[in-house]
């Protein structure tokens, strides 16, 4: 059988050995050190904006820390989408805190800003204001952002922007990672970027990165032996995975080209295929970094259809795809959450596919997929 085709496999430049070199030749294998300094520089120089970058240990601990930072605590709610990786949700929980998740509107997957307000005015009314809202780019497609910043802006609650899957992505050209009150990004190893396992922190302002960051080394006082006044966590990212990550950012760029022309080719594949809609950019505004490029299957018999096509792919053809992220509020974990909208994400999760996004690609890579493709739809 040929060799696996997988959904998005790291993708190194070539450089990211010689800052590794350096920590190893440096002796700086401590969680700190200059590649941390570096990376944070150039997640900050990319991003473009006047904020700040603490590099961590995961895209899950810089959530956790986001909610800790915007005053979060037990028996708080915070309003979640309900469509994503359950990373997005999970750190509510870590607090004792409860997520209410909100369903996606049909053109970017994305949190509903219409159920987004119901939710809102009807957990006010419920005595129980939320005290963030984690919105996320789902596979790197911009959420909503003008609607679901007049909303936040209304009700003045604070945006938790995830745009783990969304580093290169814009919104009305301004980059995402930016554009939430608080942000954070993931470099774990299916990433358009990866430090191996990684994340960041994006604040606004360095009082709030060095508030993260003392958190994020065990909170230790200033004293001379240690003491903790705080409750800390071990999140900081090592010197070594930062090393991979000054690498990797000099062929970010490259990386978000390359993922954009794999979403040009499914396009061009199913332009075709009435019954096939690959998820595209709504308007202008929009500019994704397509991470996972993906599709629907249209009219009756969808599921049936997107699991028929997708145990082929993995069995026959040794091609790996995945159906859609299952909505959280369908996950037995948190079937007691509150869940406000219809059933898009549902519909979504039960008739979507991703497919093979990796920024390396081979031609003959995409030969067998298309091959594939032609053989079976």
């Amino acid at each position: 059988m040929n060799s696996k085709i997988w959904l998005s496999s790291p993708h190194m430049g070539g450089t990211e050995q010689k800052y590794v070199q350096n920590a190893f030749d440096e002796n700086w294998i401590a969680p700190l050190g200059p590649n941390v300094t570096l990376f944070e520089e150039k997640i900050q120089s990319f991003l473009d904006q006047d904020i700040q970058v603490a590099a961590l240990s995961s895209g899950t601990a810089a959530l956790h820390l986001a909610l800790i930072l915007l005053g979060v605590d037990r028996d708080d709610e915070v309003i979640c989408q309900s469509m994503t990786f359950s990373a997005s949700a999970n750190p509510i929980k870590y607090l004792g805190a409860t997520p209410v998740f909100v369903d996606s509107e049909e053109t970017t997957w994305n949190m509903d800003p219409n159920a987004l307000e119901e939710a809102i005015k009807d957990r006010i009314q419920k005595g129980k204001k939320p005290k963030a809202i984690v919105a996320v780019h789902l596979y790197g497609m911009p959420y909503q952002h003008d609607a679901l910043r007049s909303i936040a802006d209304k009700y003045e609650i604070p945006i938790v922007e995830d745009s783990a899957e969304a580093l290169g992505s814009t919104f009305k050209g301004q980059e995402c990672g930016t554009l939430g009150d608080i942000s954070i990004l993931s470099f774990n190893g299916n990433k358009i970027i990866t430090t191996s396992g990684g994340g960041a922190l994006v604040t606004k302002t360095k009082q709030l990165k060095d508030k993260a960051v003392f958190l994020a080394t065990q909170a230790r006082d200033n004293a001379p032996h240690y003491q903790h006044s705080h409750v800390g966590y071990n999140y900081r990212l090592s010197n070594v995975s930062a090393g991979i990550g000054c690498g990797q950012m000099e062929v970010l760029s490259d990386r978000v080209n390359q993922r954009r022309k794999n979403q040009e080719f499914y396009t061009d594949l199913f332009q075709d295929h009435a019954e096939i809609k690959v998820m595209q950019e709504p308007t202008k505004d929009y500019y994704s970094n397509f991470w996972l490029s993906a599709l629907t299957f249209e009219g009756n018999k969808a599921y049936e259809k997107r699991e028929t096509l997708r145990i082929s792919l993995n069995d026959k053809y040794n091609i790996e795809t995945r159906p859609l992220w299952k909505p959280m509020h369908l996950q037995p974990i948190f079937a007691d959450a509150p869940y406000y909208g219809a059933n898009v994400s549902e519909e979504l999760f039960n008739k979507g596919l991703c497919l093979p996004s990796g920024s390396n690609l081979t031609e003959e890579e995409l030969s067998r997929i298309k091959q594939a493709f032609q053989e079976l739809v």
